[in-house]
């Protein structure tokens, strides 16, 4: 049984250094004088998405870094239990049922 890869089925594989010189010449002939300013745009757009991705970082990190219960949609009257007062005992002023 034989096993092809993509290159030996297509014929031809990515393209080498002339092949990219081409490619280069043909784009500058394409654009001209387009071609910086698609350039510029692009490398704002990329800017903006790194400033983007950032700003979700930091959220989630500030999201995360927050105690349990301080977050958004928490109740602040929600009972607590603390460490040195049991939670078992009894802290009402009636007393106990017999």
């Amino acid at each position: 049984m034989s096993y092809f890869t993509c290159q030996q089925v297509l014929g031809f594989g990515l393209p080498g250094g002339s092949e990219w010189l081409i490619v280069l010449v043909i784009a500058l002939l394409l654009f001209g004088k387009r071609l910086p300013e698609v350039a510029r745009n692009m490398g704002k757009g990329i800017v903006e998405f790194k400033k983007g991705v950032k700003g979700i970082e930091e959220e989630v990190e500030d999201a995360s870094s927050e105690p349990e219960g301080h977050g958004s949609g928490a109740s602040s009257s929600s009972p607590h239990v603390y460490d040195d007062q049991p939670a078992s005992q009894d802290t009402s002023d009636h007393p106990p049922k017999v």
